[in-house]
């Protein structure tokens, strides 16, 4: 059976764990998108970032499979790829030892990524330490910890040992239709008891709690498994895109802000007359919509880009305040305060002292610009998010 597509994810962008991919963003790419926000493109910026994302999903990362002997990790690793113990290039399994040495496979429901079947700890007779070297734990990206039956000191270790490293990894149940079947709790307290016996291990050792799947490797579709490959998708996707999507925020921020000053300096210039080309300078929503339309955020532009990452519009104009005149003012009292209507009353009665008036546009122009700066940002870092975590609608 064919497994839903997922694009590359970052689950909490770009606040996410930096890991090193040995990528950098492409150079090209980069510039393209600092200009296309220099000229308040945004489609164009989407597209950039798509490009980045696309590139980034080539990178090659390894997940090991390990655990104790006899936990099922050869069985697991034929259920992930979705596939039977018969087929030519799936993993050997058996009631006995068969894995001896580490094996590597691959699936094409994980482009780029080679799954690594390791001997059980147990197994080898080898201490934590000359276990982890050899199996060359330095350069796997992400490990899978199986467990059955029990949650041994081996898993405690392991977990343990991958925690220090600073590295990802999850625990995986594996018999759960072997402990449904032969368990007198119901389904939920059995669940609960399982989880709950693993958790209080890895406490003990002050290990932080990870992701944790109850799984049947009998049953690649059910109980935990589709959650498990969710969880999985996300973080190869965080292994690739973190790092160079932190790069890309920079840039973006940066560009934003420039643009910003730039601005700001062309508005508190007193010699240049209506610094944003608007027909009434008085006008506020004239003033928003040119604003908007500056950083790329107008209604035209948003429309697009929702268009292009396959969503409605209001998802990503329902966290803006500078969806209206009415929104903006709304959510910032120091722009509610400077178009008041009592201040636009002594605006209009001290109209003949031409340096007041231009001087409170200004302010309010600058204020506007700053929130509408803020706005663009939050709407950017959603791009970047939904680039790697297609929103659902």
């Amino acid at each position: 059976m064919e497994e839903p597509y997922y694009a590359p994810l970052s689950s909490s962008f770009p606040f996410v764990t930096s890991y090193q991919t040995g990528c950098s963003i492409l150079p090209e790419v980069s510039r393209n998108i600092e200009r296309a926000l220099n000229e308040g493109k945004m489609l164009e910026v989407v597209h950039g970032i798509k490009e980045t994302i696309a590139s980034l999903s080539q990178i090659p990362v390894i997940i090991s499979v390990t655990g104790d002997s006899g936990n099922g990790m050869s069985s697991f690793i034929n259920a992930l790829r979705i596939i039977g113990h018969e087929e030519d290039d799936s993993a050997p399994t058996g009631v006995v030892r068969t894995t001896q040495t580490r094996a590597t496979y691959s699936s094409s429901h994980f482009p780029n990524v080679a799954l690594w079947d390791l001997p059980g700890l147990g197994a080898t007779g080898q201490t934590i330490e000359s276990y982890v070297e050899e199996m060359q734990f330095s350069i796997i990206d992400l490990f899978i910890i199986i467990a059955s039956e029990q949650f041994s000191s081996n898993h405690v270790k392991l977990a343990k040992t991958i925690q220090k490293m600073g590295k990802k990894f999850y625990i995986v149940w594996t018999k759960l239709d072997r402990d449904l079947s032969t368990s007198v709790l119901s389904e939920m307290w059995l669940l609960q008891s399982i989880r709950k016996n693993i958790l209080e291990n890895l406490q003990k050792e002050r290990v932080t709690e990870p992701p944790i799947f109850l799984v049947s490797n009998l049953d690649p579709l059910l109980h935990d498994f589709p959650k498990l490959r969710g969880t999985l998708h996300k973080d190869l996707s965080n292994i690739r895109c973190s790092e160079p999507l932190k790069n890309i925020w920079d840039i973006c921020e940066k560009s934003i802000d420039a643009k910003l000053d730039l601005w700001r300096e062309r508005i508190g210039n007193g010699r240049l007359k209506n610094p944003l080309g608007v027909r009434n300078e008085d006008d506020m929503e004239e003033c928003l919509r040119v604003s908007r339309s500056i950083f790329g955020i107008d209604d035209e532009s948003l429309q697009q880009v929702a268009q292009s990452m396959g969503t409605i519009v209001i998802e990503y104009k329902a966290n803006m305040r500078s969806q209206n005149l009415h929104t903006l003012r709304r959510g910032d009292w120091r722009l509610r305060l400077m178009t008041c209507r009592l201040v636009n009353a002594f605006i209009h009665l001290l109209e003949f002292f031409q340096g007041s008036c231009c001087r409170l546009r200004r302010m309010r122009h600058e204020r506007m610009l700053l929130l509408v700066t803020q706005d663009t940002k939050t709407i950017l870092e959603k791009i970047l998010k939904d680039s790697i975590v297609p929103p659902q609608i």
